[in-house]
């Protein structure tokens, strides 16, 4: 499907001006998630959804001044219950909606703007903050300065990147296809990494871990996670790891055998912060004991530390509910 600003940068290319409003930030209940968008054309053409209807008439609205001025404007709107019952929610909220017009030709992964305080609609370059929103792979807003800035993330998705084709590979790969990630799969042994065996890798790769990493390059929106008990695969595929930007390296394996590899690795000159890195052994304390169970708790932690959070129980947290903001 296409995206909002493909489609709004197809109406540039015909000469017409758009702007875009987005989702910035929501209170209590939102019928669209943070950075989600509407493109409005001048000619009244319209791509994609604020607020699923509840307020679209009045943000189009607000878009064609912004068209008419030139002016961006941030506009806080309130969802009623009654609005939100009509789109599927329990309860009303807020949210933030951020209108401009769209002048870029092409976004990066990560568009710093100021959508609140001096110099609204600013964009900003700060390398710093553009790598820690690719990390967490999500739109946010910080504050910074005493002013408000939307980090607008349209990177690809994550991606997972699972050394060693066993059955907790397969399940992994399973439970991350509905998270919409992109998983890798890959294994020396060539009886091990068989489509027949991983069916739901989106690829998958016979080769050595060296040869593995360099293949697939992992960034800062990679998670890795070692599944193959095997020192000779184990070690090497760590070092390479640890030398990446994964967001996220995880290690299978009993307490004892952990420290025993990180000793290993210790001699070959690894740091303790750079062992900081590895999450061993992977996952969350639910309990899991079979493949799928073990899959869900090492996905929660993936999940847990791009959102910069500890995995605890929702009921005994402090922060918002929602990683979002």
């Amino acid at each position: 499907m296409e995206s909002v600003l493909t489609q709004a940068g197809r109406w540039r290319e015909l000469g017409r001006k758009v702007a875009v409003a987005t989702v910035v930030a929501t209170r209590s209940s939102a019928p669209r998630p943070i950075g989600s968008k509407l493109a409005v054309s001048e000619s009244g053409e319209l791509a994609g959804s604020v607020s699923g209807g509840c307020v679209e008439s009045d943000v189009v609205l607000a878009a064609q001044d912004v068209l008419a001025d030139g002016e961006p404007r941030l506009i806080t709107y309130g969802i009623t219950d009654e609005m939100a019952f009509g789109v599927g929610l329990p309860c009303g909220g807020e949210i933030d909606v951020f209108v401009e017009e769209l002048t870029d030709a092409e976004r990066p992964e990560v568009t710093l703007t100021v959508v609140a305080g001096e110099n609204v609609g600013e964009r900003l370059h700060d390398r710093e903050l553009e790598q820690e929103a690719r990390r967490r792979g999500r739109s946010h807003v910080l504050e910074l300065e005493g002013r408000t800035v939307f980090a607008d993330v349209t990177a690809p998705p994550t991606r997972l990147f699972v050394y060693g084709a066993v059955d907790t590979a397969e399940a992994l790969c399973r439970a991350a296809k509905l998270l919409g990630w992109q998983t890798v799969v890959a294994d020396a042994r060539a009886s091990f990494a068989t489509p027949e065996r991983i069916p739901s890798a989106d690829e998958l790769l016979v080769t050595w871990p060296d040869e593995a990493m360099a293949a697939v390059e992992p960034d800062l929106g990679t998670a890795v996670i070692v599944l193959t008990h095997d020192d000779k695969f184990d070690l090497p595929l760590i070092r390479a790891a640890l030398a990446s930007d994964a967001f996220y390296i995880g290690w299978i394996g009993s307490r004892r055998n952990q420290e025993r590899r990180r000793d290993l690795l210790r001699e070959e000159g690894v740091t303790d912060d750079e062992l900081d890195r590895i999450s061993g052994p992977a996952g969350l304390d639910i309990g899991a004991d079979t493949p799928s169970e073990t899959a869900i708790s090492m996905l929660g932690e993936i999940l847990a530390t791009r959102a910069g959070r500890a995995g605890g129980r929702l009921k005994d947290a402090k922060t918002r509910i929602h990683a979002s903001l």
